[in-house]
């Protein structure tokens, strides 16, 4: 599901939520992972329903896999294609990547120069400067290209 450098990240991740080092993330190590991050009158019942996730005590495989779930839960294909089909008033099948570029670094959660470099490295444009972003989509959505 992920690879090794996912897998040390999550572990990370896990270390710093799991406050009290018992090996296992509870309402209290939530409440102090919030904490930590400012956000100090959290719920009771926030923090009930977050736990209430896991099928069982969220120790490090059942967090793993429940952010598993929730990034294979992301988005419908057809729902990230519209989006896109949105630039695309011409119904190529593809945008400018430059359009794409200024859009994800200007608008809602703006992407950093950065961020913006690792998408077209992992995903290029083509010599045109066109992003087939059915193909993107497919891609964001299982995680491989079509053949």
């Amino acid at each position: 599901m992920f690879d090794q450098s996912q897998i040390q990240e999550f572990k990370e991740a896990f270390t710093i939520m799991d406050q009290n080092r018992d090996g296992f993330i509870d309402k209290e190590d939530l409440r102090d992972t919030f904490a930590a991050l400012g956000r100090i009158n959290v719920k009771n019942e926030e923090l009930e329903a977050m736990v209430k996730e896991a099928p069982g005590p969220i120790n490090f495989t059942v967090f793993l896999t429940m952010f598993g779930e929730k990034l294979k839960g992301t988005d419908p294909e057809e729902t990230i294609l519209h989006a896109f089909k949105v630039f695309d008033t011409e119904g190529k099948g593809f945008v400018k990547a430059d359009f794409i570029k200024e859009k994800l670094m200007t608008q809602a959660d703006r992407f950093s120069e950065d961020e913006v470099s690792q998408m077209f490295a992992a995903f290029p444009p083509d010599v045109c400067g066109n992003l087939d972003y059915r193909n993107l989509c497919y891609v964001i959505t299982h995680g491989e290209e079509k053949d």
